[in-house]
């Protein structure tokens, strides 16, 4: 077995590019050795700035050999069909084969591909994985044709230790590579993965993204812990800057105490962001005036020089900052406001302003439904939740909306639960972000994602497929959390209905196009906490917008059926919904109606009669008081005298009244049940499924008759 390693050596790779740019070198060339018929043990990627590159072990040196088969026309055909079948074959008339079938004596062709060497396989394989790799931005540079993500340099290419002559664009693939662009610029001959690796390291180039990750990571730690601080994690910023050197080389700086006036989520932000720097914390979890800085090279004066560099940008970089929080308190959030009309939300859609004035108008929509909302303090809110976009520090380092607001908020002599609210109301951002609890937030956050939603759906701006531009999906499950985590009682449709009239938009909408497609997040939502997509369905499909209560359903649902009486009563509802379909089907008549007692003849479909009235008023006194699983328990106990009616009684009687009469009781059993959750949807089991057939007899599937 052979191994074959491929270097695309460039200019800067952007960081963000690098790890996916790997995964799909690595996996556009394993396919095509599958496609080629070349099976292999393992294909990784390795990526760095400057170079990308995979390493396939485990390769044959050539193909195997394949045979096909194809069978041609009949013996004593026409001469004209036998030559056309030749000429396709590729053979002469006594290389065909003549083979007796089912279907009498036909010319069979045996056709013998002799498999090729691996190295004269991998050109044009590799050709095409390098010209199909899915760059976000790719550019052309020079002369050339050629489009990669930056100008691509030197292609080194080696099978079991030979060069394979890969041609791409202006490039000939050789066996050398190149070292750290600084401390080992020449030129490297290289044998094998093992002697590149090797040689690289040598040359100040670590080649795996992870191991450089690590180094910095280490390296950053102990510089911090001699100072008795630590790194505040970055996980992050950690991945892109592992990709911005070749050759980590951590190093410690300081910051003047001066800048630590501005709140350190703007200096953290200011330093990631722009520097790419790690920030510290000091044992009581504030912000240390010290950071981490990544140098790509290791300098002759312990790194000094570049330290020093390092602290006066970032002095520059941080006296903004401060300029800029120190520039936007002389201002109020409420006095910047009417600013907010200079700035479009959407064309279709208006400002930030009128966004807001909608927001206002939804909150106090939505605050009755929040156990103890202050209307006051939810309109205040509201008011004030977009004004930081204003702000100087916003507009340089636009992820501290929000966070911004609060700090001025409380400069202003806002109430905490206001400055708290401005921050969370853009929160939940995702399914792992915190939600917020507190009623302001969650009626704020609630009227912001809502007139979003209602927004783009009312203008006809839905996601569609994969493409989400305006994280509306996002939108809708925060939503859903904000709801369900704060069981909040709220009504969808009803709040939907009234956001939809503040758009005041031409085209007409239907807010259960907008309640569907909040369905099918929610049953995202659950279905990554495990819940069935079934047991969803059959909830959702009684058309409940309270989502505090669906949830409350579905584990009713769970429970019920994890019971053994709950299993078996839907085995029950199941036949008799059967049973059902068919004969309203063929009779062209529902039996959704009253039953007539006095027909009741049999001890077992009285018994059964006699225990749907029972339980019917049990099941309706439950679900009045919203006590599903008491519901459930109560409909549980139709199981016995159903399985005696279904063992005892023939429904499809001769009597038609009797049978009609039958089929109202079963329609009673199918009415009861479908009262609380859509048991239809229910899917079977496997198991549920081999039972069935072992235990069901073709009387018992159709209909039991004498």
């Amino acid at each position: 077995m052979a191994e074959l390693l491929l270097e695309l050596f460039s200019e800067e790779i952007p960081a963000r590019m690098q790890n996916k740019a790997a995964e799909d070198l690595a996996r556009l060339v394993g396919n095509g050795l599958k496609e080629a018929g070349l099976e292999f043990e393992s294909a990784r990627g390795y990526v760095s700035a400057r170079r990308l590159a995979v390493a396939v072990e485990g390769l044959p040196t050539e193909q195997l050999d394949t045979f096909e088969e194809k069978r041609g026309p009949r013996v004593g055909a026409p001469d004209k069909a036998i030559e056309g079948f030749m000429k396709s074959a590729g053979l002469t008339r006594d290389q065909l084969e003549e083979r007796e079938t089912e279907k009498g004596a036909f010319y069979y062709a045996v056709i013998e591909s002799k498999g090729r060497a691996t190295i004269d396989v991998l050109p044009d394989l590799l050709n095409s994985a390098i010209s199909a790799l899915p760059w976000p931005k790719p550019m052309k540079w020079g002369a050339y044709s050629a489009r990669w993500v930056r100008p691509l340099h030197n292609i080194l290419c080696l099978f079991d230790g030979a060069v394979v002559p890969l041609k791409w664009e202006h490039l000939s693939a050789n066996d050398q590579t190149f070292g750290h662009r600084f401390m080992a610029p020449e030129a490297i001959m290289v044998k094998d993965f093992a002697d590149y690796q090797a040689r690289l390291k040598n040359a100040y180039v670590v080649l795996d993204a992870a191991d450089r990750a690590r180094m910095i990571k280490a390296d950053a730690t102990r510089l911090a812990e001699v100072e008795g601080l630590s790194l505040i994690d970055d996980p992050a910023l950690l991945t892109e800057v592992a990709g911005l050197v070749e050759w980590p080389e951590s190093l410690i700086g300081s910051i003047d105490t001066s800048f630590l006036e501005v709140p350190e989520e703007a200096l953290i932000s200011a330093m990631r962001s722009h520097q790419k720097y790690f920030s510290l914390q000091g044992p009581d979890g504030k912000m240390a005036p010290r950071f981490i800085v990544v140098a790509n090279l290791r300098a002759e004066d312990g790194g000094r020089m570049i330290t020093e560099g390092n602290e006066r940008v970032l002095s520059a970089r941080l006296s903004d900052a401060k300029f800029f929080w120190d520039k936007d308190r002389e201002t109020s959030l409420e006095s910047r406001v009417p600013d907010l009309e200079k700035i479009i939300f959407h064309a279709k859609l208006g400002t930030v302003r009128e966004k807001v004035a909608r927001i206002k108008t939804l909150a106090a929509e939505i605050a009755p439904y929040v156990p103890n909302s202050d209307v006051e303090l939810a309109d205040r809110a509201a008011l004030l939740s977009k004004a930081d976009l204003t702000t100087e520090m916003v507009g340089e380092f636009a992820d501290l909306q929000g966070l911004m607001g609060r700090y001025y908020a409380l400069h202003d002599g806002e109430n905490e639960a206001i400055a708290t609210a401005i921050e969370e109301h853009y929160s939940p951002l995702g399914p792992n972000d915190s939600c917020p609890s507190e009623p302001t937030s969650v009626i704020v956050a609630l009227a912001d994602k809502i007139d979003t939603l209602t927004g783009f759906f009312a203008i006809d701006e839905k996601p569609t497929g994969s493409k989400d531009p305006y994280a509306l999906r996002r939108a809708a499950l925060g939503v859903i959390r904000l709801v369900l985590e704060n069981e909040l009682r709220l009504p969808l449709l009803q709040i939907f209905t009234e956001a939809v009239k503040l758009h005041k938009v031409s085209s007409v909408f239907n807010v259960n196009e907008l309640f569907d497609f909040f369905v099918d997040r929610l049953k995202v939502h659950l279905k990554e906490k495990n819940v069935r997509h079934d047991y969803i369905a059959a909830v959702i499909e009684l058309g409940d917008d309270d989502l505090v209560r669906l949830m409350a359903r579905i584990e009713a649902l769970t429970k019920f059926l994890n019971s053994d009486d709950g299993a078996n009563l839907l085995t029950a509802y199941r036949r008799a919904a059967n049973i059902l379909r068919i004969e309203e089907k063929k009779d062209g008549i529902s039996y959704d109606q009253a039953i007539d007692e006095s027909l009741l003849t049999d001890p077992a479909e009285k018994s059964l009669y006699d225990r749907i009235v029972e339980v019917s008023s049990l099941v309706e006194g439950a679900l009045a008081h919203e006590e599903f699983e008491a519901a459930g328990t109560a409909a549980a106990r139709l199981r016995k005298p159903v399985d005696t009616f279904f063992d005892e009684v023939t429904v499809n009687s001769d009597d038609t009244n009797l049978r009609a009469n039958r089929l109202k009781l079963l329609s009673g059993i199918r009415n009861l049940l479908d009262r609380q959750w859509d048991l239809s949807k229910i899917e079977a089991t496997i198991l549920e499924v081999q039972n069935a057939s072992i235990k069901l007899s073709t009387k018992e599937v159709t209909i039991k008759t004498k």
